[in-house]
């Protein structure tokens, strides 16, 4: 970018569904199922939807407005606003870069799938939790996780318009498609309705445990993408035509969406096989393939939903990408291309040490063993959730009432009757409540 003229989405829809593409991807597919199940399931979803409107939605807001109104990247976007505040911008950059130490690898996960399909996948007496497992102590994690990261290179170094907006208007539309499908198939299947009370009927002594309270904000950030530069970096491509609050609402609602459905495809599959709901990150891995195994054409379908999977992780993975190429291309005065070269590179070699690195470490509400854990963990529980408190504090503190006044009314052109509520949540509520969480689960 540097001397370049700063690029913008065409229009609303489009700054929806780029947006959107940003937050659903393997956070809403693949990550929130496990979690969700490891935390109670119906319980675990009712404090997630609060968290989305009570803390999400205006942590979303806050960096949509740092983002259009300094049409900048995370950092030159804070430092312009409030120079000592760039620090927030740089722990967004941090957190881009720590997830793109494990991101890569899950979604190539994916890949492997969708090519395995054509393959043994569904052979007879084939078992999937221990073909799952072979599958990740062999050469193809590596190979997968680097196709991964060049698919994304190529779009990113095409740009804005012709690289995240075509890949957006194409893959979001898809995977709606094809979820809803699943979802009206596994109904049928035996054993299902076990699934659908898990999922659905709360256990309120559960919901509200510090645990499954910190999970669920957790979740929140990570499934919207807040809390990392992304949405303050795609801000700085909305027009200023671009209604903020209409917009973080109908990512926030698509997000939701799309997660209730994979909560919908996958607990009663996973009922259905006779699958702990605990199983963790493999969860779709493993559960998925059973809902296939018994429909006709089974490789097809699981070649199609694989796909789209790994076409949903890509619109995240652009995404963050994105974050640390618009840092370095603007920052260093670089050019898109060595900018893009450069990101590109770091993720691939973070990933290669963080999925050949054994890392135990004794930390609440962390049980991984891997460096590729401990990056999950450190972005969704410690940075992620900092970084949407300390967003708050700055637009509902630091800046005047005028400048969040006029981002969400387009400076006096359209009405914002959410004004005063959002403000009073990014003042008070998201803040609190964020700050509790964090140091209930920690001290």
């Amino acid at each position: 970018m540097g001397a370049e003229t700063r690029a913008s989405f065409g229009g609303r829809l489009v700054a929806i569904l780029a947006a959107a593409g940003s937050a659903i991807g393997l956070g809403s597919i693949w990550r929130f199922p496990y979690v969700a199940g490891e935390n109670g399931g119906a319980a675990f979803l009712l404090v997630y939807l609060l968290a989305i409107f009570v803390v999400g939605i205006p942590v979303m807001v806050a960096e949509f407005a740092v983002g259009r109104a300094t049409k900048k990247n995370a950092v030159g976007g804070y430092r312009q606003l409030a120079k000592g505040w760039r620090w927030l911008g740089y722990s967004g950059i941090i957190a881009a870069l720590f997830i793109s130490g494990y991101y890569y690898i899950i979604a190539g996960w994916s890949l492997e799938y969708f090519v395995n399909s054509f393959g043994s996948l569904y052979n007879e007496g084939v078992d999937f939790r221990t073909q799952f497992g072979i599958f990740q102590t062999s050469w193809r994690p590596l190979l997968y996780m680097v196709i991964f990261v060049v698919l994304t290179h190529i779009i990113i170094v095409r740009g804005v318009q012709d690289g995240i907006e075509k890949a957006s208007k194409v893959m979001m539309p898809m995977l709606f498609v094809i979820l809803i499908f699943m979802a009206i198939w596994v109904a049928f299947m035996p054993g299902a309705g076990a699934g659908y009370e898990f999922f659905l009927k709360p256990d309120f002594a559960k919901a509200f445990s510090a645990d499954t309270i910190f999970s669920a904000v957790g979740q929140a950030f990570f499934s919207l993408s807040v809390g990392m530069g992304c949405m303050v970096t795609y801000a700085s491509y909305f027009d200023k035509k671009t209604n903020l609050v209409g917009t973080s609402f109908s990512v926030s609602l698509l997000t939701l969406v799309v997660a209730i459905l994979a909560g919908l495809v996958i607990f009663p599959a996973v009922f259905s096989a006779g699958i702990a709901p605990s199983e963790g990150t493999s969860l779709v891995f493993v559960s998925l393939p059973e809902v296939f195994k018994g429909m006709p054409l089974p490789s097809l379908f699981s070649a199609i939903f694989f796909l789209l999977l790994a076409l949903a992780s890509l619109t995240s993975t652009i995404s963050f990408h994105e974050v640390l190429t618009a840092y370095i291309s603007e920052e260093f005065g670089m050019s898109r291309k060595w900018a893009t070269t450069i990101t590109s590179t770091l993720s691939v070699v973070l990933c290669v040490v963080a999925m050949y690195t054994a890392f135990d470490v004794s930390i609440p509400g962390y049980n991984g063993t891997m460096l590729s854990d401990l990056f999950d963990f450190i972005t969704a529980s410690v940075i992620l959730p900092l970084g949407g408190l300390f967003t708050c504090l700055f637009v509902g503190w630091r800046m005047k009432p005028d400048f969040l006044r006029g981002e969400l009314t387009n400076q006096g052109t359209i009405k914002s009757r959410l004004y005063h509520v959002l403000l009073f949540l990014m003042r008070y509520v998201s803040p609190l409540l964020i700050g509790y969480i964090f140091v209930s689960n920690f001290v």
